[in-house]
C-alpha cells in the first residue's frame, strides 16, 4: 500500500510540479538545448495570465509561467518553458528565436497542443 502511495505522489507531482521544480527544469532544458547559455533567475508559476502561456523579463531573468498549465502534458509545460528560455538570449521572435526554440524536439508539437487547447477553450488562439 505505501509503495503504491508513493507511486501516486511522485506522479502528482510531476503533473503538478512546484517553482523550484520549475527551475529546475529550466536549468536541465537550457542545458540539453541552449549549452546552458539561459540562465534565468526564477522561474515560477503565476495565475494572472489569462491570455498567455508563459512570459519572460530579459533584464531581470525572470519567467513566469501560467498556472493554466498545471495538469498538462510534462512536453507541454518543457515547450513553454523552453519558449521563454529563449528569450533570455533572443527577446523578439525573428528567425534566430525559431530556430532556437525548435531545438527542443516536440515544439512543434506542443504549440499544435496548445492551439488545439486554445481552440476547444476559447474558440481563439492564446498570446505567448
Amino acid at each position: 500500500m505505501r509503495r503504491m502511495l508513493d507511486r501516486l505522489a511522485a506522479k502528482e507531482q510531476r503533473r503538478r510540479p512546484s517553482d523550484d521544480d520549475l527551475m529546475e527544469r529550466a536549468a536541465e532544458l537550457s542545458a540539453r538545448y541552449l549549452e546552458g547559455a539561459a540562465l534565468p533567475s526564477s522561474v515560477r508559476w503565476v495565475e494572472n495570465q489569462r491570455h498567455r502561456w508563459g512570459s519572460c523579463t530579459p533584464d531581470h531573468g525572470t519567467i513566469r509561467i501560467s498556472t493554466r498549465l498545471r495538469g498538462m502534458p510534462a512536453w507541454v509545460v518543457d515547450y513553454v518553458i523552453m519558449h521563454e528560455l529563449v528569450h533570455l538570449l533572443v527577446p523578439s521572435h525573428g528567425p534566430r528565436f525559431w530556430t532556437l526554440v525548435e531545438r527542443y524536439p516536440k515544439a512543434e508539437r506542443a504549440r499544435g497542443f496548445l492551439e488545439g487547447f486554445s481552440m476547444a477553450a476559447n474558440g481563439a488562439a492564446e498570446e505567448w
